[in-house]
Formats: C-alpha cells, structure tokens, sequence
C-alpha cells in the first residue's frame, strides 16, 4: 500500500477510481451521511466524485482527501484529509481555504480513529505543506465531529453558514510559519 501518511494505528493512501465500490460503502449508511448533506446514492455516483472532485485534488494541491486503513489488518473504515475549496466565511479571506475533512464507517466510530487521522492530516499540512492554516467545518448537531476538531486543538471561530447548513467553524494555524 502506497500510504501518504502513517499513525500508530493507521494508514492514509491516495483513493484510485478503483476505490469507487469504497465510497459507495461508506456513503450507504444514512447515519454516516447524516451531518454531510451529501449522500452517494449510486456506483455511478461514487465513480464521478472520486474523478472529478477527490482526485483532482492530488494533482492541483498535492493532498486531497485520502483513504484510511487500519494498519494491522489493512481495512477501509474512511477517508480524512485536506481539501482546498473557495473561502467562506469566519476569518476567511479571498482565494482557497484548505478544509480539514473526514468521514468515517460507523463501526470505526468511538475508537479515536477520526481524531488520530484528522490530527495527522493537520500535522502534515502545516509540516510538509507548510499551509498557513486550516479549516475544520461541522453542523452544531454534529457533537462527534465538533470533538475531533476540538481534540486536534483547533479554535473555535463562531457559527456560520456554509453551502447552505449551518456550520460551527474551528480553524489551525500552522506554528511554523511566523505571522
């Protein structure tokens, strides 16, 4: 396995448009896709986020979001990763912002793998990217998701509203680069 980033317990790889029947999988259970409001209802679907938006990314920003496996066993349980999309919002200025994502399988939740993951993707960002900042995004409702980004020591900027759903914002910004 080619893997991009490497934790205790995890590896984070690049997706390949082999890796559709992974998202689709992931995206089944409308209680992961619950807080997203972006369910993969198809293969056919699955296939097109994966070549026109997860992909891309790689090439333009060298990150993007990356598939985790479990390191002892090799199984999928997700993706984490960065993603550079349009500014919105608090503290956002014009141009990209590079937003901290992850979703992970149910049965992967509660077990420190999303805080593991996400940390280490902001670590990555700030020490082999050197990005600025980062951005971390998750619906109030969402108290799992606004645990990872706490955990990860990311501050709390305030709520807004983001593609349409509300959002409380949490932001990094890299220690290495002097403001």
């Amino acid at each position: 396995m080619n893997s991009i980033i490497e934790t205790d317990r995890l590896l984070l790889r690049l997706f390949t448009l082999d890796d559709a029947p992974l998202i689709f999988q992931l995206n089944l259970d409308p209680e992961v896709t619950r807080f997203t409001g972006d369910p993969i209802i198809n293969m056919e679907e699955a296939e097109r986020v994966l070549q026109q938006i997860i992909i891309p990314q790689y090439a333009l920003y060298n990150h993007g979001r990356w598939a985790v496996h479990v390191k002892h066993d090799l199984e999928f349980i997700g993706w984490c990763g960065l993603k550079a999309k349009p500014a919105t919002g608090l503290g956002g200025s014009e141009g990209m912002e590079i937003d901290l994502g992850y979703r992970l399988l149910k049965k992967a939740w509660g077990k420190g793998y999303a805080t593991e993951a996400a940390y280490a993707c902001i670590k990555y960002g700030f020490e082999k990217l050197n990005l600025p900042r980062i951005i971390g995004r998750a619906m109030p409702q969402n108290t799992g998701s606004i645990r990872v980004l706490e955990k990860c020591d990311m501050h709390y900027l305030g709520e807004e509203v983001v593609d349409g759903h509300p959002a409380r914002t949490y932001e990094s910004i890299n220690p290495f680069i002097h403001q």
